[in-house]
């Protein structure tokens, strides 16, 4: 035995042996892969041997790869610093360079994927906004996957010359020429050496190496924020009507920095960068990669120093809802935005054989199905397969499903790829249920068999009738075109919720805007399913999610630039956001149809945007970039991390002040109490922008049944002129209450002709 120990023993220490040679061959390997990294360089910290930048970059780059990577791009303005692809052995040699601020991985984002105007009050848009009925200068910049300019929604009669100092162009490409450009779309460009050298050259035959948008996600954003105006507009005879943007006056700039692959950060930066210096006054961007520190968030890098040239940046909050602390960008100089619904819906009527009926929704277009009964039978009864129930590709049995109406559960695939899934096996039409994942929500899809979507509850009870009567049967019917659905608007179920994880102090998402079933203009590359075996082509496409909320700001925010062209953008996220409307005209808060309870700010922010109010709001709530440099130093951001976001390496914290993020002036309150409660005091300056008024306060917030105490000082606040600032104290105080609950509330300021309004979030941790 103890002979058998000892081989044992050094079997054992062999194994160990062989398992540290492999684990440390495997990090040098891991050392030796080269990945894309964007290197932050402190501008002023140039040699003077150097004659430009660039050129000290290079030289940076070669003395840790020895002349193996290169540059990628350099940015100059947003940031300054190159993007390369390193091994993290020659990461952690520039690291160690004092000259370098910060070294970031390549972040790759994600695409958050005609009734408008009318459900927000926008067809008297000249009287509101007069400015915009006439040729505007104000510049919509749209990052996504490029554009189709030969839509109708791109058409410039009427307008003027393009604005004087336009520094922008129209990049040619294969199957792009510049005249696609004109006084609408007066610029797009292309960016891909990014992707390219992390994902390999663009494969033509799936995407056009130019500005063209083969995805169809750019176009319809980009005319949904400044689309012109457009007669006769609809989807396969859906939301017939006029379809037009939210500033239909204003000009379009693309720039396209998503492919096939993917949105990549390296891309996404210097797309910004160049949309800043061509002269756009609103970025849009309709995407977003996850949660990380601001000084590591390339969004959020080049948003900030847009916002210091006066741009505004507005971001959709993602598609990851209804889940708590789901949103991305969330930083407090960009507006971030989730979805709600419009007033219209698209109905589809599911009836079974034993009479009971169901409403679901559709924007099928085709040959109808006979109103006598059809077999019925749910997939997962016409399967092999353990996800035969998710309609996978090849997963159904021609013979059980040839003929009849099958019952697919949603979720895996996408949805209208089922019902090709359910067309190849030789099935007559589809339901396509919801399960808990997404509830009673229902997203309307262009089908390419008849089809419809119905909820959870519906789905249960279909898949019951099919799996327990010997003989089940179906009928579909499709109603076409709906208006005046109320309540509405309601909170989209995949709308990315608040908390805001990175700064909880601060509230997030700002606002909603309509996200669900947007009717815009649509590529012609694409069908309108996305799907590339739907070889249907249409001017126009309906799609949901907070990539289409985004650009209804970014339009609306294009609207008050050009009203009230002074106003910085934390003004004009004010105004959208003091005159939002949390509750229906006639009582009760707004709903969210994934709890189908009152929404509360941690979904909704200050509630649905208002723009017939936000033109006038009376008051706002203003920042410059100093004030947010004080919220970077007040979350304790290091100098190095500071310069990153900012540019400035004199912007740093002293050491002689408090800062504090309840200082920032926001137009919203987040308070976080220990679990034994406590107390928090905010502080505030509103900024008349309106005629001469008194204001009185009232304010309240509760959890529960527990009060939270809002004291307001001074309680009343009196402008006589425009320009005029007055500031006030909330201070906040409650009893314990177990970590994680939540209470909320609203502060209004009011006087005899405005109401302006706050949100109150208060959590316990």
């Amino acid at each position: 035995m103890r002979c058998h120990g000892r081989r044992s023993v050094a079997a054992i220490f062999a194994v160990a042996v062989v398992a540290a040679i492999v684990a440390a061959a495997a990090a040098a390997g891991r050392d030796e892969v080269r990945e894309t990294y964007i290197i932050h360089m402190s501008h002023s910290a140039k040699p003077s041997g150097f004659a430009a930048h660039g050129d000290w970059y290079a030289s940076s780059l070669r003395s840790v790869s020895g002349g193996a990577a290169s540059v990628i791009y350099t940015y100059d303005t947003l940031l300054h610093g190159y993007s390369a692809r390193l091994t993290r052995a020659e990461v952690r040699a520039l690291e160690a360079q004092p000259d370098v601020l910060l070294v970031n991985p390549e972040t790759r984002y994600e695409l958050h994927t005609t009734r408008t105007p009318e459900f927000l009050g926008l067809e008297r848009a000249d009287a509101m906004f007069p400015e915009s009925g006439t040729a505007s200068d104000v510049v919509v910049g749209v990052l996504d996957t490029g554009v189709w300019p030969e839509r109708a929604s791109y058409d410039d009669a009427g307008l003027g010359p393009v604005p004087a100092g336009w520094k922008g162009k129209c990049e040619t490409g294969g199957d792009f020429n510049a005249s696609a450009c004109n006084r609408k779309l007066i610029g797009a460009r292309f960016f891909l050496a990014g992707y390219e050298a992390s994902k390999g050259p663009v494969d033509p035959s799936k995407e056009s190496r130019s500005p063209r948008d083969n995805d169809g996600h750019g176009t319809h954003t980009s005319s949904t924020a400044a689309g012109s105006t457009v007669h006769g507009a609809d989807l396969l005879g859906y939301a017939p009507g006029t379809a037009r943007g939210m500033a239909p006056r204003a000009r379009v700039a693309t720039y396209k920095v998503c492919w096939v692959g993917g949105c990549f950060s390296s891309d996404i930066l210097k797309g910004m960068e160049v949309a800043v210096a061509d002269g756009v006054d609103v970025l849009s961007l309709s995407l977003g990669g996850g949660t990380s520190d601001y000084y590591r968030d390339s969004i959020a890098i080049g948003a900030y120093s847009a916002m210091e040239k006066g741009i505004f940046v507005s971001c959709s909050a993602g598609n990851a809802g209804p889940g708590a602390a789901s949103l991305t960008n969330g930083a407090p100089w960009i507006t971030t935005v989730g979805a709600g619904t419009l007033d219209r819906d698209f109905p589809a009527y599911v009836t079974l054989g034993n009479g009971n009926k169901y409403t679901g929704v559709s924007l099928y277009s085709g040959k109808q199905l006979p109103i006598t009964p059809v077999p019925f039978i749910y997939a997962g009864n016409a399967s092999n397969s353990s996800m035969g129930a998710l309609c996978m590709t090849g997963s159904l049995i021609p013979a059980k499903v040839a003929g009849k109406i099958v019952l697919c559960d949603r979720g895996t695939n996408a949805r209208v790829q089922k019902g090709f899934v359910v067309r190849d096996a030789g099935g007559a039409g589809m339901v396509l249920a919801n399960t808990a994942a997404n509830g009673e929500e229902l997203v309307a899809d262009a089908h390419i068999l008849p089809g419809a979507g119905v909820g959870e509850k519906a789905g249960n009870a279909m898949r019951t009738y099919a799996t327990s009567n010997p003989n089940p049967t179906a009928n579909l019917v499709f109603a076409g075109t709906k208006v005046g659905i109320q309540p509405s608007p309601v909170v989209a179920a995949f709308s990315s919720r608040g908390p805001n994880t990175v700064t909880p102090g601060i509230l997030k998402p700002d606002l909603i805007a309509p996200g669900v079933n947007i009717l815009a203009a649509w590529s012609g590359s694409v069908g309108p399913s996305g799907i590339a075996d739907d070889n249907r082509r249409t001017s126009f496409n309906i799609i949901s999610g907070t990539s289409m909320s985004c650009p209804h700001l970014s339009g609306l925010a294009a609207l008050l630039r050009s009203a009230h062209q002074d106003w910085s953008p934390a003004a004009i996220r004010s105004a959208l956001m003091t005159t939002a409307y949390a509750a229906y005209p006639s009582g009760g808060g707004l709903l969210d149809v994934a709890t189908s309870r009152a929404a509360t700010p941690l979904d909704v922010g200050a509630g649905h945007v208002d723009p017939s109010k936000a033109v006038d709001p009376g008051l706002v709530y203003d920042l410059t970039a100093a004030d947010y440099l004080d919220f970077l130093c007040a979350i304790n951001y290091e100098p190095a991390q500071i310069a990153a976001l900012t540019k400035h390496s004199t912007g740093r914290c002293s050491a002689n002040r408090t800062y504090s993020v309840a200082a920032l002036n926001y137009p919203s309150f987040s308070v976080t109490f220990p679990a034994a409660g406590g107390k928090e005091k905010h502080t505030r300056t509103l900024t008349n922008v309106g005629q001469p008024g008194t204001y009185k306060v009232t304010a309240s917030a509760v959890a529960g049944s527990t009060p939270v105490t809002v004291s307001v000082e001074p309680s009343t606040l009196t402008f006589s002129k425009v320009g005029e600032k007055k500031s006030y104290t909330v201070s906040f105080a409650a009893a314990g209450l177990p970590s994680g609950t939540n209470g909320f509330g609203r502060l209004v300021w009011s006087s005899d002709h405005h109401v302006v309004a706050s949100p109150i979030v208060a959590t316990w941790t």
